[in-house]
């Protein structure tokens, strides 16, 4: 096994997976815990990771000037490449048109217990009012980075003496937090084999559902396809200087992860290990680009988002003007970022571009069903985009990569 690597033994794992789900249903109780042991380790190490990571990182970076101009490459990176993923939702939307004769009668019923988050008050929630319940809360991540850029910041503004023992005890935790991520990678294939085969037992009719919603289906995975296969690679290649190919290569394991798990800030351990690594990315960018990225970078998400927006009012006969897709565009930008900071993500975000263009939020029923199997796309493109943010803005500050 430990010359069949990792990448193989993982697409291997989702193959079995997913005809374990068809053809032993009744058996698939048996092997899930293996789906949530995995989830449970991963999300264990997230907060020590983003931590340490973050404190690290900053601290190494040295003063104000140099976190101000990474931190602005990096927000005008992430801007850059949502707003390219949902100029490319909004294009395949419009040529396909999926919603026109949809049929409204498949609608789920939708249970949203969550009321939407403006802008402003995701910025403010990003100041912790009590630190230590947002290290309990994956949902407050954004407070976590805050207070580590903060205590990074800080220790490079105190004496020597005192500089000096803080930043050997944060980067050692940081070493730490790596190999016991390394440990748990081991155990991936295996995770994702009880995660992949749960998710497809629950499936009813996974043939007829895929036929009904087919052209929303493929509006989502043609957008999706092209920010991941072109759109990213070329930001790599001319911006960033890099190998878009050797880069992908280095990334399998996270990518595959991501796309089995459905969730970025579970995969983020595994995408920084992949990107300081093998690709040689020095851990004072990725350890600030990465976990701000898996926070608010969602490219795949708000592309999805931005479809199901104009499918919907397709669904219902609705004729959007250019200024009302500019709108779903500005605001799918704008929920992106905050969507982290609340559960149900996805939905949510969707209910915020439906209440701004006028839409009925219970549209929101007609892409429930097909939502769990876009969402594994979604988010493997999400990881992909925060890889190459990082190679691009380590290029950037003249940084040497493995590319």
């Amino acid at each position: 096994m430990k010359k069949f690597k990792l990448h193989w033994q993982i697409l291997l794992a989702l193959i079995l997976a997913v005809l374990f789900g068809i053809y032993f249903k009744e058996y698939v109780g048996y092997i899930e815990w293996m789906g949530t042991v995995f989830l449970r380790a991963l999300k264990m190490i997230i907060v020590p990771l983003i931590l340490s990571s973050v404190i690290s990182g900053v601290a190494n970076l040295g003063g104000a000037e140099n976190l101000g101009r990474l931190g602005l490459k990096t927000i005008g990176y992430y801007l850059m490449t949502t707003t390219f993923a949902l100029l490319t939702g909004l294009f395949f939307v419009n040529v396909l048109k999926p919603g026109v004769g949809a049929d409204l009668n498949l609608a789920s019923e939708v249970d949203l217990d969550v009321t939407p988050e403006t802008l402003g008050n995701t910025l403010i929630n990003i100041i912790p009012d009590n630190l230590f319940s947002s290290f309990s809360d994956n949902s407050q991540m954004l407070s976590v980075i805050f207070f580590s850029i903060l205590f990074g910041f800080f220790i490079t503004r105190v004496k020597e003496k005192h500089q000096r023992p803080l930043k050997d005890f944060f980067n050692a935790v940081f070493e730490v937090m790596m190999k016991v991520t390394m440990f748990i990678i081991k155990f991936t294939p295996f995770g994702i084999f009880g995660l992949v085969a749960a998710k497809i037992a629950e499936q009813d009719n996974l043939l007829s559902l895929m036929q009904s919603m087919g052209m929303y289906m493929v509006a989502v995975m043609a957008g999706v396809f092209v920010h991941f296969f072109i759109t990213l690679p070329l930001i790599l290649r001319f911006i960033g200087k890099s190998n878009p190919l050797k880069h992908f290569r280095a990334m399998q394991t996270p990518v595959l992860t991501a796309f089995s798990t459905s969730s970025s800030g579970a995969t983020l351990p595994l995408t920084m290990e992949a990107v300081e690594e093998k690709g040689g990315v020095p851990s004072k960018i990725s350890s600030f680009t990465l976990p701000l990225g898996a926070t608010i970078n969602m490219d795949g998400t708000a592309l999805y988002e931005c479809v199901a927006a104009v499918f919907i009012a397709q669904a219902y006969g609705m004729d959007l003007s250019i200024i009302q897709q500019i709108l779903v565009v500005v605001t799918g930008l704008l929920a992106s970022i905050g969507a982290a900071a609340v559960p149900m993500a996805g939905l949510v975000m969707i209910s915020i571009i439906l209440s701004v263009v006028g839409l009925p939020l219970e549209g929101i029923g007609l892409i429930l069903a097909v939502d769990r199997i876009l969402d594994m796309f979604r988010t493997a493109t999400n990881v992909w985009s925060d890889s190459c943010g990082a190679v691009v803005i380590a290029k950037s500050e003249n940084e040497k990569t493995n590319y």
